[in-house]
Parts: structure tokens; sequence; C-alpha cells
């Protein structure tokens, strides 16, 4: 029988970010990672991923980042700094394929080098903004800020954009849904660690979801 001896417990009065960070990115797996593009004002092309991340809305399709200060110095991240400059961005979907250059775009490379042009990202035009798009990924997403709203000590701001227009590879995307499986995207774990989607379990779903994805009428626990 399971009993309060066998948990750790950790309060978290006092708690600093270091140690925060390492049980929150720990806790919280696996996490989709926002793979995003922006533009400065000189019109350099920034990429960056994001693992504090997730959609908060349907009606829009809105997509919410949490980006924070850099380690160390404290400073605003290139991201975060064009996104609030420019009210534009775009949320690439890393995948399998993608994985390695999504990763090597987190370095910290200075503000006047762009990424895409550093790592040699092939770039599509977008619709509705002016930041472009990664060629490579099945997914992206135009997104315009919608608020921006700081959380907690100061460290981290959440960034909520709307989703203005969808481009969807016609390999994941039959005109009405999206296959998940056949996009392989990629998640992130605790410390240095990824992880693919692994095992696909079917359970009936128990509330009709809007758009009825799923839905049958007919499911029961």
């Amino acid at each position: 029988m399971t009993s309060a001896e066998d948990f750790a417990f950790v309060d978290c009065a006092g708690l600093d970010t270091a140690a925060a960070y390492r049980l929150v990115v720990g806790c919280v797996v696996p996490r989709p990672i926002a793979w995003i593009t922006t533009v400065d004002a000189a019109g350099r092309v920034n990429a960056a991923p994001f693992s504090s991340y997730n959609y908060v809305a349907t009606s829009p399709p809105m997509l919410a980042v949490n980006i924070a200060q850099r380690a160390g110095d404290g400073a605003i991240k290139d991201t975060a700094r064009n996104i609030r400059d420019s009210g534009e961005f775009v949320v690439n979907v890393a995948t399998e394929e993608t994985m390695e250059a999504m990763h090597a775009t987190g370095f910290e490379y200075p503000p006047e080098q762009s990424e895409a042009l550093a790592l040699d990202l092939a770039l599509l035009p977008s619709r509705h903004v002016r930041v472009p798009r990664l060629a490579a990924t099945p997914v992206q997403m135009e997104c315009r800020l919608d608020k921006i709203v700081p959380l907690g000590r100061g460290v981290n701001t959440l960034y909520i954009g709307e989703v203005v227009a969808f481009h969807l590879a016609h390999r994941v995307y039959d005109g009405t849904r999206v296959d998940s499986v056949a996009m392989r995207p990629v998640a992130r774990l605790g410390g240095p660690y990824y992880a693919a989607l692994g095992e696909i379990i079917h359970r009936p779903m128990l509330q009709r979801p809007p758009g009825g994805e799923g839905w049958t009428g007919a499911e029961k626990p």
C-alpha cells in the first residue's frame, strides 16, 4: 500500500528559480515544441524552439508560449523582443525529421545573426504576416500577437497569439483532419531529452469535443 513515506516532499516556499525549473520540466512531460520564427526590425529571421507552449483557445484558434528571460543576465530573448516589436510570429511544428535542425536553433546566437541563415534553413513566405515559415516542417501556423501576460516574479512572460492561417502539408492533412502519426512530432522531456510519439493508445471519447473530432455519440466508459 502506498503511504506518505513513499513520496519526497518539496515545499515551494522559498524555492529558487533553477530548482523550480528542474522540477517543472521534469514533471510536465511530454511537452509540445513551438519552433518559432520571427523577424527583427532589420528583417533578419530568427528561429528558436520553446517547449512551454500549447493551444489555449479554439474560437478563434489561439496559441500561448511562455518565454523566460535569459539565464544569467536576465535579458529578453530575441524571439520575445521580435514578437513585441512586430506583433507577429509563426509556430512551426518540430518533427523527427527536423529535430536536429530545431535543436541547433536553441544555441544562443547573437541578436544580429539569423539562425535561419546560419543553419541554411529553407523558408517560405506567409500569407498574412511578414514572418516566413520553415519549409521543412509539415505544419506552420501564422500568428498575430493578442496579449502579453507577465507571470510570477517577472522571469517568465506568456505571449498569446491568434492563429490567422494554417499551412498543412498534404501528407498530414486530408482536408478535414491532421494525421498526428504521419506528422511524427517530437516532444521535450526534462534535461537533454526529447521523445517521439511511441505507442498510440486508443480510448473512446467520453464527451463531444468542438467539431466532434473522434465522436460517435455512442461512447461509454
